[in-house]
């Protein structure tokens, strides 16, 4: 073993070496899961959707309570806010789903244009070897900004499902091609 090396990490390695299998089972499954989200990305908008209402409700509730066993000491009042917006949130975003999905479309695709924007004119800037693949990323990232707000508020119905699932969809294949890799050592 080279010196300096923690034998910990190379005993780490042979075991994710072995286990490359699982890795690529990971993968497919994972890949799988996000085909079918895209598949169905109007259902995958509308549960994450109800996730996130879920979500603000239990945060609305833990800020409740804090702000309560804060008392009337510093803070209390702006936990007490804090409280009543993430509570009316989640009620809103549970029994309207379609409001939250438009308005977390306009958020997404507020920051794709202008991360998209951003990223084009920060890589002309730094100048690197490798800025023409920021460039492009950057170029994609405003289009998706853009057509996401051209078509708002219709593009709520699919955009979120879409990326969510794609982001699966590449999660998966980059588990696999690790695992494949894995495999060949």
């Amino acid at each position: 073993m080279p010196d300096g090396v923690d034998p910990s990490i190379v005993q780490g390695g042979a075991e994710m070496v072995r286990a490359w299998g699982w890795f690529l089972a990971f993968g497919i499954v994972l890949a799988l899961l996000g085909v079918a989200i895209v598949v169905r990305s109007f259902a995958a908008t509308s549960a994450s959707m109800r996730f996130f209402g879920w979500l603000f409700l239990c945060a609305g509730a833990l800020e409740l309570s804090g702000a309560l066993m804060v008392g009337r000491r510093t803070g209390s009042f702006q936990h007490l806010l804090a409280a009543i917006l993430l509570l009316v949130t989640g009620c809103v975003v549970l029994r309207r789903p379609a409001i939250g999905v438009e308005v977390a479309t306009l958020v997404m695709s507020m920051f794709f244009l202008i991360g998209g924007l951003y990223q084009i004119a920060a890589s002309y800037v730094a100048g690197l070897p490798s800025s023409g693949w920021e460039v492009f990323a950057g170029v994609v990232a405003s289009l998706m900004g853009t057509v996401l707000l051209l078509e708002w508020p219709l593009s709520g119905l699919w955009a979120i499902g879409l990326f969510v699932g794609t982001d699966l969809i590449i999660s998966g294949c980059s588990w696999a091609a690790l695992a494949l890799g894995l495999r060949k050592t």
